[in-house]
């Protein structure tokens, strides 16, 4: 079965930087996009990248000049380096599987997910 799971994720304060790692198994990884969703408590789940399976990417505003969505098919990991994180970006972070090969803004676009990263940003 497909599976997913994240790693990295930390305490770190404002300023500083994080990779998270997303390890699938279970599908052909190359064949699909790939995505990264953060969960704050008390919030919805958002979007914060998505990478097709070509490595074209999207950012939401938020993030996009901070972060970095990249993959490596040949290990079947999807990496999301964060840069200049601030408290804002503290979340769950969660990983997860596209249905097709291009980069989606929907969660309702993914159908396999990890089980989150907690990141807390300290000011």
């Amino acid at each position: 079965q497909v599976q997913l799971v994240e790693s990295g994720g930390g305490l770190v304060q404002a300023g500083e930087s994080l990779r998270l790692s997303c390890k699938t198994s279970g599908h052909t990884f190359s064949d699909y996009g790939m995505g990264w969703f953060r969960q704050a408590p008390g919030k919805e789940r958002e979007i914060v990248a998505t990478i097709s399976r070509s490595g074209s990417t999207l950012y939401a505003p938020s993030v996009k000049g901070r972060f970095i969505i990249s993959r490596t098919n040949a290990d079947n990991t999807v990496y999301l380096q964060m840069n200049s994180l601030r408290p804002e970006d503290t979340a769950v972070y969660y990983c997860a599987k596209a249905v097709g090969p291009l980069y989606y803004r929907s969660a309702s676009s993914y159908d396999y997910w990890g089980q989150g990263a907690q990141v807390t940003v300290s000011s």
